[in-house]
């Protein structure tokens, strides 16, 4: 072999796709010492993309301060690529859910403030070229949280400014501007999302994803009834139907925010990805590609890190293997079209045994090591 590239997603909770890469990258060595290995951290647009991308991208992370759900002051970080002009944020890093206690989860009062803080300070920075993973919010504000910290503001049908918080949109009546960075209009906006809700409605934010941010029966109603509020808004000052918009309902209504208020586009996470690591002119040439994800099963083949991967490198004739944590239905992953997938235990053990670091990079290096000398043993 003379070239193999390496690009996995993490294996959650265990070991980081960069580990992975290096783990995987000493089994190629150990069977082809002069393979040109080529490691490319990927991830889907969720947990780990900021990290995936300042790497592969010799970018850095940025650290402010910013408010979380609860409008409480926390550090929170995103990234700047190589190019000095594209952050790379992950929303739920100042508004995610695991940010907010338990007992104190409440999407009426939760926002998307920090988000929005985020933006305007990788604007200060210079970016104008922003990459957005919208997993694992805490919200259901329809995004005003994060246009209000960027300058925009919203009226009751009293001319009253009002506050933060999902439990704001049932009061909308009117939106202001005119006070919005100029910077806004200079840049773009790339949304990962990997969900079609629309904005309201049985399928919507509120209804799907609601309750598990802490609202009950009645809270979510009222957030429904919110958000087909701030869509006629939306709908009769833009000319802008967000509920006809897929994946409008990603993140609590970030999506559509997005969509309605500033220059964007919605996009697989997978696919924003790999666009911006401009994955296909990298694995031009390759004799393998090596994927994985921590658990291998029939959603491997359903947007997954994985799958992005697969597409890529068969429009290039590019073989791929897949590995992972554990493994699960492996005929109908062979079917999606991996050459193989492997579980790399190395038998019956616990999953706090399996979870930990060092034993999974050893175990990745050791099941590829020996994948490896199958292939060269038949092709030499």
């Amino acid at each position: 072999m003379k070239k193999v590239v390496i690009a996995s997603d993490s294996f959650k909770g265990s070991v980081s796709s960069i580990e992975i890469a290096e783990s995987a990258e000493r089994a190629v060595h150990a069977v082809f010492p002069e393979c040109e290995v080529v490691k490319i951290p990927v991830a889907d647009g969720g947990e780990g993309t900021v990290e995936s991308l300042v790497y592969a991208l010799e970018g850095r992370i940025v650290f402010c301060r910013v408010h979380d759900p609860l409008m409480h002051m926390i550090r929170a970080g995103y990234g700047i690529l190589g190019d000095h002009k594209t952050a790379v944020i992950e929303m739920a890093s100042a508004s995610g859910l695991p940010l907010v206690p338990e007992m104190k989860r409440n999407p009426l009062r939760a926002t998307t403030y920090g988000t929005g803080e985020l933006i305007k300070d990788a604007l200060k920075n210079g970016c104008r070229r922003f990459l957005i993973g919208l997993g694992g919010s805490a919200t259901n504000d329809a995004g005003t949280g994060m246009l209000q910290a960027l300058g925009f503001r919203f009226f009751d049908n009293k001319g009253k400014e009002l506050g933060v918080g999902g439990e704001i949109l049932e009061c909308i009546r009117s939106f202001d501007d005119s006070h919005v960075l100029a910077s806004l209009k200079e840049s773009t906006f790339t949304i990962a999302c990997d969900v079609n809700n629309p904005f309201s409605g049985e399928n919507g934010a509120a209804f799907v994803y609601a309750r598990q941010k802490g609202a009950n029966d009645e809270m979510i109603c009222r957030l429904d009834n919110g958000m087909k509020q701030f869509a006629a808004v939306i709908k009769k000052a833009k000319g802008i139907d967000v509920d006809d918009i897929p994946g409008a309902g990603a993140a609590g209504g970030l999506g559509g925010a997005f969509m309605a208020f500033l220059p964007s586009r919605l996009k697989p996470g997978i696919e924003m990805v790999l666009d911006a690591l401009h994955f296909e002119k990298r694995i031009r040439g390759a004799d393998l590609v090596i994927t994985g994800e921590g658990k291998l099963d029939k959603q491997t083949g359903m947007g997954k890190t994985p799958s992005g991967v697969l597409l890529a490198a068969h429009r290039q004739n590019i073989p791929v293997i897949a590995i992972g944590g554990s493994l699960e239905d492996p005929e109908a992953l062979n079917a999606y079209g991996f050459l193989s997938v492997l579980s790399i235990q190395p038998g019956v053990i616990t999953l706090e045994q399996a979870m930990k670091k060092e034993f999974a990079m050893m175990n990745i290096t050791r099941t590829l090591q020996q994948y490896l000398q199958g292939i060269k043993y038949f092709t030499t």
